[in-house]
């Protein structure tokens, strides 16, 4: 999010964590430092192929919850993060296929929650959903969050939805009005949906 307004609506929602994107080439690139940061909900740094020295630098001025990894990182380096800067990992992973989760092994000890993402030849945010019955393949031990096409049209499925390491979902393109801007009314509609 890039909004500080905007920002304050989406949290008094309640949600867990609100994210900030700094990757350049992505349309949510934050540019400048938001008017109001998360107080109650954590704060996510969202990057891709950074190195450890812009994330730690990132971090002292929004003092991240976790920083989540959309790149080529490896595992030694999410490690180095977690164990030697003290920082909380997720780890983004794009599945396209069962055989997309064995990507994930090397990762279980250095990253504290995985984020499964449809593969697209971009690095997210394409706003298309995985067949979520890809998810029966997972056997690893990480709980993950969930993306990918989550829209209001979402909910009902969600419910339905059989996995037990399921951490949280990742709302993004489908409830925004621009990029980096959500739609307060429709994320509450929304959470309303799947909370009853």
């Amino acid at each position: 999010m890039t909004e500080g307004g905007n920002i304050r609506a989406v949290e008094a929602l309640g949600v867990d964590l609100i994210g900030f994107i700094f990757y350049p080439a992505s349309s949510r690139f934050v540019r400048e430092l938001p008017s109001y940061l998360p107080e109650k909900a954590g704060r996510v740094g969202v990057f891709v192929n950074a190195d450890r020295e812009e994330i730690l630098l990132r971090h002292e001025v929004f003092g991240f919850s976790y920083v989540q990894l959309h790149g080529d990182e490896s595992p030694e380096f999410c490690a180095r993060l977690r164990e030697r800067d003290g920082l909380r990992v997720i780890k983004a992973f794009g599945v396209a296929d069962a055989a997309s989760f064995g990507q994930v092994s090397g990762y279980e000890s250095a990253c504290d929650l995985f984020l499964f993402d449809t593969r697209t030849p971009g690095r997210g945010g394409s706003g298309q959903r995985f067949d979520w019955s890809l998810l029966d393949s997972y056997q690893g031990k990480t709980r993950f969050l969930l993306s990918g096409g989550l829209g209001p049209e979402s909910a009902e499925a969600l419910r339905k939805l059989q996995a037990p390491l399921l951490a949280g979902l990742d709302l993004n393109s489908r409830f925004e009005t621009a990029p980096g801007i959500k739609d307060p009314r429709q994320l509450e509609l929304f959470l309303e949906e799947l909370n009853r």
